[in-house]
């Protein structure tokens, strides 16, 4: 999945006798090329074609709640709920709501808002783990946010299903490659519940081998492994980790070191994004950004940190 461009891009004791961890302490580490769909927790503004809406005090990146007092949960609820005239919207900009009043006028018989909205993101992704005991999964790493606005992609639940690649656009000095792929939406993986700065999050509804979860631990310097899917199929491939910063969400940086994934992609994509890391058959982070600059080289988040934020 395409995701926002920084200088990088992209591209969870003896006196207690219960399990104190929030997650399991063994997961499966997954890889698997994910397609993605999320749902608006309303509808977001992203752009004008008139004037009207902004001269009322409309801006990218509002959401749109209500029209003449219907909720909106996408795009066609705003066609059916306006009229020519006066019309009342309740807007939602950083966690306050409050209404507006639009003023819309007729064109060719049908009543033009003037605005661009979106009410739904799809994409591609990697899964990153499944609970065993649970049956919870996590994905990504990082936040799903709109291209345009930046702003972290508010949502009502979404699915993951099923994604076949059918090619690879290579990462360059300067230049993010990323997966191309087809999606199968018939063919639905699991229910997203949450999406947070630190991955999306939900329930997987496919079968799965519980023989397969591995241990997690804390990451270190040196050796380890990606596993991700570039050919529709799922391996691992050599990197090396090469500093560990245990404040915020880019905890891990490494370099890609095996020839043959350089050989494909060039270094990191987007649609790698939640690709496990694993060090000495132990589960310690999922990759998240690329480095522009140098793709072979990129960041990842410690897998507790995602962990933590995944309920």
């Amino acid at each position: 999945m395409k995701y926002r461009k920084y200088l990088l891009t992209f591209l969870f004791a003896l006196l207690f006798p219960l399990n104190i961890y929030a997650y399991s302490n063994k997961l499966i580490a997954s890889g698997k090329n994910i397609g993605i769909e999320v749902n608006g927790e309303g509808v977001l503004v992203v752009g004008f074609y008139k004037n009207e809406p902004k001269a009322s005090g409309m801006e990218i990146g509002d959401i749109i709640k209500k029209t003449n007092d219907n909720s909106v949960l996408n795009a066609n609820d705003i066609e059916k709920n306006i009229k020519e005239g006066n019309n009342n919207f309740e807007i939602e900009r950083d966690g306050k709501k409050f209404n507006i009043n639009v003023d819309l006028n007729k064109e060719n018989n049908i009543v033009k808002t003037g605005i661009y909205v979106k009410d739904k993101v799809t994409g591609i992704g990697t899964l990153t783990f499944i609970d065993p005991e649970t049956k919870k999964f996590g994905a990504l790493g990082h936040e799903i946010d709109d291209s345009i606005t930046k702003h972290l992609f508010e949502i009502r639940g979404g699915t993951i299903f099923k994604s076949s690649i059918v090619g690879i656009n290579k990462s360059e000095r300067g230049e993010a490659g990323s997966k191309r792929a087809v999606y199968d939406k018939s063919d639905i993986y699991g229910t997203i519940l949450k999406n947070d700065k630190n991955g999306i999050f939900g329930t997987y509804d496919k079968a799965f081998n519980e023989s397969d979860a591995i241990e997690v631990a804390s990451p270190k310097t040196g050796h380890a492994i990606i596993r991700t899917e570039v050919d529709n199929n799922v391996k691992d491939y050599s990197v090396n980790i090469l500093n560990i910063n245990k404040n915020g969400d880019r905890n891990i940086l490494f370099t890609i070191d095996d020839d043959m994934l350089l050989s494909k992609t060039g270094g990191i994509v987007q649609g790698m994004s939640g690709s496990p890391i694993l060090q000495d058959g132990k589960f310690i982070g999922a990759v998240t950004h690329v480095i522009v600059d140098d793709p072979k080289k990129g960041y990842g988040i410690d897998i507790k940190n995602m962990l933590n934020n995944s309920n």
